[in-house]
C-alpha cells in the first residue's frame, strides 16, 4: 500500500488547476456538464487528484444524466469518508478522500438498485483518471484484476 497523505496547501495551490483546487480544498462544486470524465467509460481507475489514492473503478461508473460522474461504489469500503452536510438548507451526505481528506462530492441512496441504491456524485476536478493500460507503469497493478476477461 502506498503512503498517502494530505499536502500543504502551498504544494497543491502548485499542483492543481484553480477550478481543482477550490473543489478539493474549499469544498467548490463545478459546473455540470464541464467534465471531461462525466461522459469518460474507459476501463480504468478514479484516485484523488491531490494525493493519488484509489477512489472508483470505472466498471462502477453510471450515466446518471446528473452532470458530473457517477459512481455506485467506491474502490473498497475505506476509500471515502462520509460526513453530514447541511449546507443550502439541504440535508446531504458528502465524501471526502481518506488520507487527503480532498472534498469529492456528494452521495446519495438513489443510484440503481441492482448495484446497491447508491450515488457517489463526483466533481471530476477532485479525480484523476488512470487507463487500465497505465495501471502498473504508475503503480496501481493491483487493480488490474478488476479488468481482466
Amino acid at each position: 500500500m502506498k503512503n498517502y497523505k494530505r499536502l500543504s496547501d502551498e504544494v497543491l495551490r502548485k499542483k492543481l488547476n484553480e477550478i481543482s483546487y477550490k473543489v478539493t480544498r474549499q469544498n467548490a462544486t463545478e459546473k455540470p456538464f464541464s467534465s471531461p470524465y462525466n461522459k469518460n467509460f474507459a476501463d480504468g481507475l478514479y484516485v484523488d487528484i491531490a494525493s493519488g489514492e484509489p477512489l472508483f473503478l470505472s466498471k462502477d461508473k453510471f450515466d446518471s444524466g446528473c452532470g458530473w460522474p457517477a459512481f455506485s461504489n467506491t474502490v473498497d469500503d475505506e476509500a471515502v469518508r462520509e460526513f453530514a452536510d447541511n449546507s443550502f438548507g439541504i440535508e446531504r451526505v458528502e465524501v471526502r478522500s481518506r488520507y487527503a481528506n480532498s472534498h469529492l462530492g456528494h452521495v446519495f441512496e438513489d443510484g440503481p438498485k441492482e448495484f446497491g441504491g447508491r450515488r457517489f456524485c463526483i466533481n471530476g476536478a477532485a479525480l484523476k483518471f488512470i487507463p487500465k493500460e497505465n495501471l502498473e507503469r504508475l503503480g496501481y497493478a493491483e487493480f488490474l484484476k478488476y479488468f481482466k476477461s
